[in-house]
Parts: C-alpha cells; sequence; structure tokens
C-alpha cells in the first residue's frame, strides 16, 4: 500500500481545498493518507468547519474518512486558530518544539508532499 502524507501550509482556501481533494482521491485509490495541516492553513479550520461554508462538505468528507491526521500546536497558536482546531477534534501534533515531525513520517515509511 502506497503512503503519502499531504502537509498543507499554504493559507489560501483554494489551495487548501486542492490538498484535501487530493487527499480524498488519495484514499479511494486506497493509498494510506494523511493530512497535517500547518502554518497559515490552520487559521482555515475554523471557517470551513463552518454548516454552510464554502467547501464544508470536502472539509468533513475528508475528516470523517479520518485522513486529517493532526495540526501543527504552535502554528495553530499563533494563527489564532488552536481553540477551533481543539473543538474540532483535530489532534495537535508538536514533535519537534511544537511543530509537526515530518522525519518522523518519513521513517514510518510516508512520502511526504507539502503544498
Amino acid at each position: 500500500m502506497r503512503k503519502v502524507v499531504l502537509f498543507a501550509f499554504n493559507g489560501e482556501l483554494t489551495c487548501f481545498v486542492h490538498v484535501l481533494l487530493n487527499g480524498l482521491d488519495m484514499k479511494e485509490r486506497d493509498y494510506d493518507v494523511k493530512i497535517v495541516i500547518e502554518g497559515p492553513a490552520t487559521k482555515l479550520v475554523p471557517e470551513i468547519s463552518q454548516d454552510g461554508a464554502m467547501f464544508h462538505d470536502l472539509y468533513a468528507k475528508a475528516k470523517g474518512l479520518d485522513i486529517i491526521a493532526g495540526a501543527c500546536k504552535a502554528c495553530s497558536a499563533k494563527m489564532g486558530a488552536l481553540e477551533g482546531i481543539r473543538s474540532e477534534g483535530i489532534t495537535l501534533l508538536d514533535d519537534i518544539s511544537g511543530h509537526p515531525s515530518m522525519a518522523r513520517y518519513q521513517l514510518e515509511g510516508y512520502e511526504v508532499i507539502t503544498f
């Protein structure tokens, strides 16, 4: 099984949507796929998680399929999204000084792709 982790850094909604689309496509193709939300992208979670928000259904599908591995704890705090991410039940990742480790995923056999 192919293993891929998508690190979403870009805070533009359309870029984040492409991460979700690609993650869902990979899941449908039986990849072991994870999405890690980083940097400015963390501020999108409180926005897109609201019912009726543009692309909410896409986000909800990815979340429901459990492909969102988590969000950067330090960046979530810096971007003012920490409480919104916590209320969504998304795991806060803080392996390396408050940030998620790409190396950890590589050691687990994941190909790392950044957006």
